[in-house]
């Protein structure tokens, strides 16, 4: 059977229905941009964004009947369950406040020198130091949004909040990046 041509909810049947390939398929599909999602909402922990993403895939594993496709689209509900485990470790971890602030204060001074001279890789350097800096709310927001190109009504789904509210903490977000990445912006006096 070719599963390749399957739906993702299809695919779920046929994983209730212990067909291993089906589970091969979706994990194909889901596995780098659940991964890359991940690594950025856990400060680039490549081993820990591993170790969340076999725990996702095996909450399907174990329960395929929990997704409910009439509830929401089969990404919504993955991504769900990856921004769930996320906000759990941020709780259970305070993982933000680990961050060394002495850093933080190293890389501000730094953009300042090397105004004029500056490329995409350290541009993509400080997006990702300014990215931490941001509570997991607006972070997710941000990452789901320009990473993983959702739509914002998938987002609002995935976070539980209004449409409303994704848009205004993705406003709030882009203009806080704004400010304190000024030093990039080729037009800014």
């Amino acid at each position: 059977m070719d599963c390749k041509s399957k739906s993702d909810s299809e695919l779920i049947e046929l994983i209730i229905e212990c067909h291993k390939p089906a589970f091969d398929e979706l994990y194909i599909r889901y596995s780098r941009k659940l991964v890359n999602f991940l690594y950025r909402m856990l400060n680039k922990d490549y081993e820990k964004a591993q170790d969340f993403l076999h725990d996702v895939f095996l909450k399907i594993i174990e329960n395929p009947k929990s997704y409910k496709p009439e509830k929401s689209s089969f990404s919504t509900w993955i991504y769900t369950i990856a921004y769930n485990k996320c906000k759990n470790e941020y709780k259970k971890e305070s993982i933000r406040r680990n961050y060394n602030e002495n850093e933080l204060m190293n890389s501000k001074n730094s953009f300042t020198e090397i105004k004029g001279n500056i490329d995409n890789h350290l541009f993509g350097e400080c997006l990702e130091k300014e990215l931490r800096q941001l509570d997991e709310k607006h972070r997710a927001i941000f990452v789901l949004r320009y990473n993983d190109e959702l739509p914002i009504k998938e987002i609002a789904e995935i976070m539980d909040i209004p449409e409303g509210t994704v848009k205004s903490r993705l406003f709030y977000v882009t203009q806080k990046l704004a400010s304190r990445l000024k030093e990039f912006n080729p037009h800014s006096g």
